[in-house]
């Protein structure tokens, strides 16, 4: 039988699966990218009896900023979820991306969010990865918290 994955709608997680792996992004199709970060948080999550945690936005940022997109997505919600699935995930956190969300400085973001609410212990991201307000946060930011947030960024 396989397990179902815990979704959450907002970062108040359950104390479980707080201190997790913590992937961040759309997860839209699960290309090649997406298959290698959860392949080695998969190595992760059982070297450190870690859970893995998957963090996405609903409706993705870029669809959310140019309302002209129309039927980007390749999976909707229920797809994605049966893909990760096949990847060990445990828990998917969708948050609600709107007008209030999209201001959140990366500061905010890293020190609220990824350290105060959902205690991350590894941060899996692509090299690329870009948040806050304006996308001013990337990877370089995530790096310079590490110690201070007590995580460690994974990134490919």
């Amino acid at each position: 039988m396989v397990k179902s994955i815990f979704l959450y709608n907002s970062f108040n997680i359950k104390d479980q699966h707080k201190g997790s792996i913590i992937l961040i992004g759309n997860f839209d199709g699960l290309h090649l990218g997406h298959q290698k970060l959860l392949s080695l948080a998969k190595i992760y999550k059982k070297k450190y009896s870690l859970n893995i945690g998957v963090l996405t936005f609903e409706p993705m940022p870029k669809m959310y900023f140019n309302k002209n997109i129309k039927n980007f997505r390749i999976s909707n919600l229920k797809q994605k979820i049966n893909l990760l699935n096949k990847f060990n995930v445990d828990f998917v956190i969708k948050k609600k991306f709107n007008k209030e969300f999209s201001k959140t400085k990366s500061i905010d973001f890293i020190e609220n969010i990824l350290n105060k609410k959902l205690k991350a212990k590894f941060i899996f991201v692509s090299n690329n990865f870009k948040f806050g307000n304006k996308r001013e946060g990337d990877v370089k930011q995530l790096i310079r918290f590490q110690t201070r947030c007590n995580y460690k960024i994974i990134k490919s």
